[in-house]
């Protein structure tokens, strides 16, 4: 008997304490190249005490899950707490990662044994005696494939009045501290700038860095190289910008691989672009230098361009009209010249005070406010009844309207440059928008002065036909032909006017489109009778109806936004949105990317001669091609950002995706063969293969 109850107590206690044992762990749980199990370093534990839970993984021999920042692909590990109230668990403790190579991707994760920590905290006045632990956890484990999988785990820890370690699993959370970067308390600042993610640490150069590990998603290209380097006491970071980059956070925390071993600290934004050590360490003069000469070439092909052409021809009457003054003719280029210069400069200081502020503007970007082109299509079409011999402008509120259509003057050329800008602008010539795009990302001053030069190349016909013989020779002697040729220029400022009553169209909807072209009907009316009253036909009263007239024309403009802006949509087109354009190259299928507006001409254009015709359309099938389109007619931040991740500020952008390359932007002047012959020649580098 004596010896039976010997064996039943030495039972008892060895089951005893084999449930203490199992109380530290959730146990192990097996899945897919993977087992885990949750531990805790108490078996006991007490009220207001702070403890430590590890996710313990270990996957299958080179199998790897992912960091916090996963890099190219892959999915990082979540943990969702179910805990009694009061008992809080904070942040995971994220272990230094290492890069996993799979080319053409980088992605940052663990391989062998990984060990998650998190702090978990039990208020002061917890009463019960027992402390129940749940946790959901999503994970995602990868070779050549990955799998996801999920799992729950569940920990019963006594609560007593004195806190016991877990014995068995010291070594455990002792390897847990050293798998994790050491928090230096160094001050670091970082920016995204010409394409580029470029950090500043202030650290002492004997810790050698040999890496670092950004954890924001989305903000660096990780297979691009790193750049790491001292610079006067400095430790400068660069890499490639993410091609998916969209915002950069506030701060986020920078793991850098040292001799010491690992460290980390946290990067703040630098905040609004200035000429900081950063921005000046990015400043290249020669290709700054390169896109002046850019900008000047696509200034001057501007002139050329249809929405631009109806208001310049003006000046080219004005000019042959007044040859014979040579003086005058040269002080006419000039204050041409600088309205065209200085309207180019405040443009381009707009956008960079919007920027500032925060708001996604670009170029063109005064066109998506509807009220401006409505006033625009009613300003161009005066111009034109102007021309036909309507309304002869005075010297009042329009008179730069005067001096455009038919007299010469010092204020007329000014702001013939003026209006030529504010038209020219949508036109996006070839050359210009590569400009437009680097000057975006430049400090403001270099900035300023690309725009200037986009001024001068606008400008320059202007001033050889005023300063050099040989090109005002080539002009017509003045004549009766002069007045026909007048009326004349007239039907292409009519046809401006028509085409941005349809950008306003498109803008706000066939209804308020319809309200506008009865504000032109009231415009008409007004200026007919405005000019019975310069030829002594009307009196003052007919000059108040005209005003009436006008400013219910305006007013009829001031109609309200619609719910649902209209979206470029095509028979094979998909509307582009960023979550649709990841998930199709996250599928390796090839991706052609339209960022057009209704106020872009050559947008138009390319996608009537090479994008919507039936041998691009056959090309697109051939291919399995997704044709995205994105409509930048209405101010959308989306597209700002898109535009700026290929140092544009402007459309067209064209930007061709194909698996296993990097995205290829295509030229902004396309051919009826642009795609097809882009298609082929990334098909030859790289064959597409598609499932059976």
């Amino acid at each position: 008997m004596t010896l039976f109850l010997r064996l039943f107590l030495f039972a008892l206690v060895l089951l005893l304490s084999t449930d203490r044992v199992c109380a530290e762990t959730s146990g192990w749980v097996k899945a897919s190249h993977l087992k885990a199990q949750l531990v805790s370093d108490h078996q006991d534990l007490t009220p207001g005490q702070t403890f430590k839970l590890a996710l313990h993984f270990i996957p299958d021999e080179h199998w790897h899950t992912y960091w916090q920042n996963p890099g190219d692909s892959g999915l990082a590990t979540s943990i969702e707490w179910v805990l009694p109230d009061g008992v809080t668990a904070g942040a995971i403790q994220w272990p230094a990662p290492m890069a996993i190579s799979v080319p053409p991707l980088v992605n940052y994760g663990f391989e062998g044994p990984t060990l998650l920590v998190s702090d978990l905290s039990i208020p002061a006045d917890f009463k019960n005696s027992l402390l129940a632990i749940k946790a959901k956890v999503d994970w995602l484990v990868c070779k050549e494939v990955c799998i996801p999988a999920e799992a729950s785990f569940e920990l019963n820890l006594p609560v007593t009045q004195t806190a016991i370690e877990a014995r068995d699993y010291k070594q455990l959370f002792e390897q847990a501290s050293q798998q994790q970067p050491k928090m230096v308390a160094l001050q670091g600042r970082y920016d995204v700038q010409n394409q580029k993610f470029s950090a500043a640490v202030q650290m002492p150069e004997d810790l050698k860095v040999s890496a670092f590990f950004v954890s924001a998603p989305e903000l660096v290209d990780h297979a691009a190289p790193q750049q790491i380097e001292w610079v006067n006491g400095e430790l400068l970071l660069r890499q490639q910008k993410n091609t998916y980059f969209s915002q950069a956070p506030e701060r986020f925390d920078l793991v850098l691989n040292t001799l010491a071993g690992p460290v980390v600290l946290q990067l703040q934004h630098e905040g609004v672009p200035v000429a900081s050590k950063l921005s000046l360490a990015e400043f290249s003069l020669l290709d700054w230098l390169g896109m002046l000469l850019l900008a000047a070439v696509g200034g001057l092909i501007l002139n050329l361009m249809p929405c631009v052409f109806p208001v310049l021809s003006l000046k080219a009457l004005s000019v042959a009209n007044g040859q014979n003054s040579t003086r005058q003719g040269k002080a006419e280029a000039l204050w041409y010249s600088a309205g065209v210069i200085i309207s180019f400069v405040l443009l381009a200081a707009v956008l960079l005070v919007f920027r500032a502020a925060g708001q996604a503007a670009g170029w063109g970007f005064q066109l998506q406010n509807p009220l401006i082109v409505g006033l625009l299509a009613y300003l161009l079409f005066i111009l034109g009844l102007s021309l036909s011999g309507v309304i002869q402008l005075g010297s009042g509120w329009m008179n730069s309207g005067q001096q455009l259509t038919q007299q010469q003057g010092y204020k007329g050329s000014f702001f013939t440059g003026v209006l030529a800008v504010v038209v020219a602008s949508p036109c996006t010539a070839p050359f210009m928008g590569t400009a437009l795009g680097y000057a975006a990302t430049q400090p403001a001053l270099a900035a300023l002065v690309i725009f200037a030069a986009l001024g001068v190349g606008m400008a320059s016909p202007f001033l050889l036909i005023a300063w050099w013989p040989g090109f005002a020779a080539l002009l017509p002697k003045p004549g009766l032909w002069m007045e026909q040729l007048k009326q004349w220029l007239a039907y292409p400022l009519y046809l401006s006017a028509v085409w941005l009553l349809w950008v306003y169209g498109r803008q706000q909807g066939l209804d308020a489109m319809a309200l506008a072209l009865v504000g032109l009907v009231l415009v008409s009316a007004a200026c007919w009778l405005w000019g019975r009253k310069q030829l002594q036909q009307a009196g003052q009263v007919s000059s108040l109806i005209a005003l009436l007239l006008v400013a219910g024309s305006i007013a009829l403009l001031w109609y309200p936004q619609p719910a649902e802006q209209q979206i470029a949509k095509t028979d094979h087109a998909e509307v582009w949105s960023e979550q649709r354009l990841k998930q199709l190259v996250q599928e390796g299928k090839p991706v052609l990317v339209n960022m057009t507006a209704d106020w872009c001409i050559t947008c138009l254009v390319n996608e009537r001669v090479a994008l919507d015709t039936d041998s691009s359309k056959a090309a697109m099938a051939l291919y399995n091609l997704t044709y995205l389109k994105g409509d930048w007619t209405n101010k959308d931040p989306a597209i700002s950002a898109y535009l700026r991740q290929f140092q544009r500020d402007g459309v067209p952008l064209y930007v061709l995706y194909w698996p296993g390359q990097p995205p290829e932007i295509l030229p902004q002047i396309l051919t009826p063969d642009s795609l097809r012959q882009a298609l082929e020649q990334l098909s030859s580098k790289q064959p597409l293969i598609t499932s059976q």
